[in-house]
């Protein structure tokens, strides 16, 4: 690694595939403190937005590319109980295990980013992983097909998301069809020590 540049230096230029899985694997033991040192908002934000809509709390929800378990404490924190996760990286998923937030965590493949089943979960979470050279602008479909009907789907996209038409599309294709309604959206603070901001959705499955 170049010692001039941290991983979150290095995050965006990343490309799809096995590089990204093994960036994050060494990233790991860092990564909270990184993020931490920046301010990392997204996560309560996301949270308290997917409480201000949930009806019910204890319903399950899944934290996709949960990481190292950021997200899942800040759904904890806002009263959910029944959450689980899914990541690519298996060094991240033993620092969520170690927050003890989870009632199951999963790795995923990269062939393979949504291993469960239609309506499985009434609530799904991707916090900070919908981006370029991450997770791709279909897998907003992707989820919203996953959904049964009324789920609800709190996704948050950074500066690199906003700024891709391919990713503001999509979730304007589910709306534009009435496939989705939107209940929440608001833009703030995502990593202020590197002056980085998000919005944060909430889309509800017609």
């Amino acid at each position: 690694m170049d010692s001039d540049r941290t991983f979150l230096d290095r995050v965006y230029d990343l490309e799809p595939g096995e590089q990204t899985r093994g960036f994050y694997d060494d990233w790991s033991r860092s990564y909270d403190d990184e993020v931490a040192r920046q301010g990392y908002a997204t996560p309560a934000r996301a949270a308290a937005a997917l409480a201000g809509q949930a009806r019910d709390k204890s319903a399950p929800l899944l934290d996709l590319g949960c990481g190292t378990g950021l997200s899942g404490q800040a759904f904890h924190a806002a009263g959910f109980t029944t959450i689980d996760g899914t990541d690519l990286s298996a060094e991240m998923l033993a620092q969520a295990r170690a927050k003890g937030v989870y009632r199951q965590l999963t790795q995923t493949d990269l062939d393979d980013p949504l291993p469960f089943a239609a309506g499985a979960y009434p609530m799904i979470a991707a916090v900070g992983v919908l981006t370029p050279g991450h997770a791709p602008a279909a897998t907003v479909a992707a989820v919203m097909a996953r959904l049964p009907r009324g789920g609800l789907f709190v996704f948050s996209l950074n500066d690199h998301g906003l700024a891709s038409a391919d990713y503001t599309g999509r979730i304007n294709d589910q709306l534009d069809c009435c496939a989705a309604q939107l209940l929440f959206r608001e833009h703030g603070a995502h990593l202020p020590g590197i002056g980085m901001e998000s919005t944060v959705f909430v889309l509800k499955k017609a």
